[in-house]
C-alpha cells in the first residue's frame, strides 16, 4: 500500500518521495491504520498534511484495491500453510480447528483464503488474534535436516531430520569404505537433498586413530547434539 501511495503522489504532483525517509515513515504509519480500518470498512481515506515539500497528500482506497495490491502476500500465506501440512505429513482433512493469530488475520481476504483452503471450515475467531499465541507453547525445531556425507557416492546420511524439536541428541554408527583405513573425513551438511554436496556445508573435520581393519568393520559412533540455544556439536568415537 505504501508503494501504491508513493506512485499516487508522484502521479499527482510529479514528485518522488521515495528518498524522504521521514515522509515514508509517516506514510507507513498512516497506511497501517488504513489497513486496519479496511478490515471492517469497504473504503477508507489516507490523508497526511505536509507529506513532502510542504504538499498535503490525500487519496482513498477500497478494500478491493487493497486486496489486489497485496494478493502476492495472501497467496504466500496459502503456500506457508500447505508447506506446514506437508512437513507434518498431514492432510487438510486432519485439521479440526484453524485458530487465527496475529493482527493481519483480521483481514477479510486472509480469512476467506484460509476458509477456502480448508474447504469451508469455520475459522476459530473466539480468541483475540493479538493474544492467541500466548495460549500456545512454541517449540524450537531444526529448520533443515542435519547429516554427514557418506559412501563413495557422497550420500547425505541424516542424523537429525528437519523439524526435530531441540534440544536433541542423535547418534548413528558409521564405518570405513577402504581396507585398513586409519582416518576418515566427516563433512557436516544441512539440507534436504539426498546428495550431500547439493546441501549447505556447515563444516568438516578429520578423525584419526581408526584401528586398521577390513572396510565395513570399524564402528564409528557419530553423535550430533543441538543444545537449547541451537548450537550444533558433532562427536565421533
Amino acid at each position: 500500500m505504501v508503494n501504491y501511495c508513493v506512485k499516487q503522489f508522484k502521479r499527482k504532483h510529479n514528485l518522488d518521495l521515495s528518498g524522504n525517509s521521514r515522509a515514508l515513515s509517516r506514510l507507513r504509519n498512516t497506511c497501517e491504520k488504513a489497513k486496519r480500518r479496511l478490515s471492517f470498512m469497504t473504503e477508507t481515506d489516507i490523508e497526511i498534511d505536509c507529506l513532502h515539500q510542504g504538499i498535503d497528500f490525500y487519496t482513498s482506497i477500497t478494500r478491493g484495491k487493497f486486496e489486489q495490491l497485496n494478493m502476492d502476500f495472501f497467496n504466500k500465506c496459502v503456500e506457508l500453510v500447505e508447506k506446514c501440512l506437508e512437513d507434518a505429513n498431514m492432510g487438510k482433512s486432519s485439521v479440526h480447528d484453524v485458530v487465527l493469530a496475529g493482527g493481519s488475520s483480521r483481514i477479510p481476504k486472509v480469512q476467506q483464503i484460509l476458509q477456502d483452503l480448508f474447504q469451508g471450515m469455520e475459522l476459530c475467531k473466539g480468541i483475540n488474534p493479538d493474544e492467541a499465541l500466548q495460549d500456545f507453547t512454541l517449540l524450537d525445531v531444526t529448520p533443515f535436516s542435519l547429516g554427514v556425507e557418506t559412501g563413495f557416492e557422497g550420500n547425505m546420511t541424516v542424523l537429525i531430520p528437519k523439524n526435530t524439536t531441540i534440544p536433541v541428541m542423535k547418534n548413528q554408527y558409521l564405518t570405513t569404505t577402504c581396507d585398513n583405513q586409519v582416518a576418515a573425513r566427516f563433512r557436516i551438511y544441512e539440507g534436504e537433498s539426498a546428495i550431500a554436496v547439493d546441501n549447505n556445508l556447515l563444516g568438516e573435520f578429520l578423525r584419526h586413530g581408526i584401528p586398521p581393519a577390513p572396510k565395513g568393520v570399524p564402528q564409528l559412533n557419530t553423535c550430533f547434539h543441538i543444545d537449547c540455544n541451537g548450537l550444533l556439536s558433532v562427536f565421533v568415537e
